[in-house]
């Protein structure tokens, strides 16, 4: 029996998804330990979904992937349909609301061939070699989308790897409908546009009908008679409102090289290039599909030479001199681990009152013991493991501020897991030191070592980054002096620690040099009041300005 296959909830603060690589396609065979199904990028890894962790492959005798509900790098929420399996040949389609598989690129909503019902008798069309193609949803914030351009006319035979539909601009970007990301389109011999359904220029819902596509001479009619009216001007073409033949070309442009409707072919990151850069698209030659332009092609692009002006009369005063410049900038959609971020420090800065306290540590004596424990320690210590042995150890002396709030009660943890932020290319990661109040500085060490080497090569596992009672951000090593962070809720606290600093110090009215490390406490005051903040950093304050403290 065919079965739905939903995005896992893969770490503890997940709540979407990224299908960042189809492992196996539709029609591939899965069996036990042959499982891997796509790697699942979350907000803090990137992660393989196995379905021998989820299921038992061999209740199927002929186990296929029947459906893939996701287009490669979209978001979806946890539990929505990603996937589909079942016995070879198996009808799937009921588990999707008893219509036709469809383009959608969100799989949590319903596909695009179950449109309005109309009042009319239901018609069969489960023979019908077509299929409708809904406005797809290609950001996790879209919800209706304009046609730009219509990449095809009606007739045009679409091919496996030539599958470009249409220019559609999101609430985010213009982007390009690739038939190949959305539908298996070798099912239609051959897959042919039948149909139309809006003009370029016009904006319509997520799912409402943009087109129909199938085999020639299928009977689309009864698909489109129980799906949403498409506008009847644009039934006979794909653009309704071609340009008026009478309108001359700028005298200082030659009329664009366009196809046989008129289109100059290029891609939307083309188009805009050529505009920022003054390029006339008709000059350049494009390297892609069918003579298409790309971005390639306007970067390579080189100005044939112009006859050169004539010589212009002499000016009482000089010209002024021309500044040559060039405005540019580049845009990246926000990937899963950057939305969690912003989505949970946003929380914590707008809902938990937060207050600061800083404080002055000499590092004299830490400096010195660290270089005598270095002699014999197997791995080499850093002030940071330093750091985080002394915060366990403070914490198991002021427990109120190893503790949580839970909106309804607070929760005084009695083991000590200490979080360490950790900068990775994508963002910002928090692996996990656990009983740390229990290890040596060299199981400390050795511990973050291997944490933090798996956090910026994406490896880190769930149980690497759950947990955490407190944590600890060091942005010293950056030559940073002093900062204050956000807390990483349900936490109470978060300590930033800045670099250890050289300065000038006084004692008995004489100068002399001396080493000191600046820390500010981040405390949410629902859950920690000044005075038992204050008390935790002067603990911790006296351990690392006495390190023999932390070995006892």
């Amino acid at each position: 029996m065919a079965e739905i296959i939903t995005m896992p909830k893969m770490s503890d603060t997940m709540t979407e998804g990224v299908v960042a690589e189809w492992l196996k396609k539709v029609g591939d065979q899965l069996k036990p330990g042959d499982g891997l199904l796509a790697e699942i990028e979350t907000d803090k890894a990137t992660m393989e979904l196995d379905l021998d962790e989820r299921m038992d492959l061999s209740n199927f005798k002929d186990c296929r992937l029947l459906y893939i509900g996701l287009e490669k790098g979209k978001a979806v929420p946890v539990d929505s349909i990603i996937a589909i399996i079942g016995e070879n040949g198996e009808a799937y389609e009921h588990l999707l609301g008893g219509a036709p598989a469809a383009p959608a690129a969100s799989p949590a909503e319903a596909p695009v061939a179950a449109a309005p019902v109309a009042t009319a008798p239901a018609v069969d069309t489960s023979n019908i070699k077509a299929e409708i193609i809904g406005m797809p949803k290609m950001s996790d914030t879209m919800t209706e989308g304009t046609l730009v351009s219509w990449l095809r006319k009606v007739g045009d035979v679409i091919k496996p790897g030539e599958a470009l539909l249409a220019e559609i601009e999101t609430d985010k970007a213009t982007m390009e409908f690739d038939l190949d990301n959305f539908i298996d389109i070798t099912k239609y011999a051959p897959c042919t546009l039948l149909y139309i359904g809006i003009e370029e220029g016009k904006t319509v819902a997520v799912d409402d009908v943009i087109a129909v596509i199938g085999e020639p001479g299928a009977d689309f009619q009864a698909l489109l008679k129980g799906g949403s009216p498409a506008p009847a001007a644009a039934t006979a073409a794909p653009s309704a409102t071609p340009a008026p033949a009478a309108a001359p070309a700028p005298v200082a442009e030659a009329a664009p090289v366009a196809t046989a409707d008129g289109r100059v072919k290029a891609s939307p990151l083309a188009k805009a290039l050529a505009k920022d850069k003054g390029i006339n698209l008709n000059e350049v030659k494009g390297s892609g599909e069918n003579g298409r332009i790309v971005k390639a092609d306007i970067d390579g692009f080189v100005p044939a030479a112009k006859p050169a002006p004539a010589p212009a009369k002499a000016a009482s005063t000089p010209a002024p001199a021309v500044v040559l410049g060039q405005e540019s900038y580049e845009e990246f959609p926000v990937n899963q681990m950057r939305k969690t971020i912003a989505r949970r420090l946003s929380e914590s800065k707008f809902s938990a009152p937060e207050f600061y306290l800083t404080m002055e540590i000499n590092m004299d004596k830490a400096m010195a013991a660290r270089v005598s424990m270095n002699e014999y320690s197997p791995v080499k210590i850093s002030f940071n493991d330093m750091v985080i042995k002394a915060v366990a150890v403070a914490l198991t002396k002021h427990p109120k501020v190893n503790s949580y709030w839970l909106g309804d009660k607070i929760r005084i943890n009695h083991h000590v897991h200490i979080g360490m932020a950790v900068a990775v290319e994508d963002g910002l990661l928090v692996p996990v030191i656990r009983f740390a109040n229990t290890k040596s500085l060299s199981q400390i060490s050795a511990e973050a070592k291997d944490l933090g080497g798996k956090a910026k090569n994406k490896q880190l596992q769930p149980k690497d980054w759950e947990g955490n009672t407190f944590t600890v951000s060091n942005l010293g090593m950056f030559g940073i002096d002093e900062f204050t962070s956000i807390i990483n809720q349900p936490e109470s606290c978060i300590l930033a620690v800045g670099g250890i600093k050289e300065t000038v110090g006084v004692k008995n009215g004489q100068f002399y040099a001396t080493n000191v490390m600046k820390v500010t406490l981040t405390c949410d005051h629902r859950t920690v009041d000044g005075a038992t903040g204050a008390a935790f950093l002067q603990t911790f304050k006296q351990l690392l300005e006495d390190p023999i403290k932390l070995l006892v």
